[in-house]
């Protein structure tokens, strides 16, 4: 029985650290963009959404009357949101934030199918998709926050 072989090429240490360095490059670029998306959002969730429904704002105000939820639903939703914003800045909180926000999104969209006749209904759709990104790209940190909360438990 005959074995072929085949012959490995030499490795060329410059061209392996040039990859190394590329492959590091991208990865930091990744980062940088990731954190960018959490800050956008963060300001998204803090001015856009949450601040509105905190200083109640007419159009906020009169969105919540329909649901029939009044301030307090008004008041309660604006507090969630700001407290996401700012855990989607805190590193050991950015992935369960990102989930519970998405989780509202989830809440906002039957909201806007069911009473609102899915007049906005796209919009919490759209903002779950880069909320699943960072769950998804920040979930190292849960295993952090687990650790956090065991030992204070």
């Amino acid at each position: 029985m005959s074995e072929t072989t085949v012959p490995v090429p030499p490795i060329d240490s410059a061209a392996s650290a040039a990859s190394a360095e590329s492959v590091a490059a991208r990865g930091r670029r990744a980062r940088i963009a990731l954190r960018a998306l959490q800050v956008v959002l963060a300001l998204f969730y803090g001015f856009a959404s949450a601040l509105p429904k905190l200083i109640a704002h007419p159009s906020a105000t009169e969105s919540f009357d329909t649901l029939g939820w009044g301030s307090a639903g008004m008041y309660t939703i604006g507090l969630l949101e700001l407290a996401g914003a700012v855990a989607l800045l805190v590193p050991v909180l950015q992935s369960v934030a990102a989930m519970a926000l998405g989780a509202l999104m989830v809440g906002a969209f039957v909201v806007q199918l069911a009473v609102f006749d899915g007049e906005y209904a796209a919009t919490p759709l759209i903002l779950i998709v880069p909320l699943a990104l960072i769950a998804w790209a920040r979930r190292g940190h849960n295993d952090e926050l687990l650790r956090l909360v065991r030992r204070r438990a």
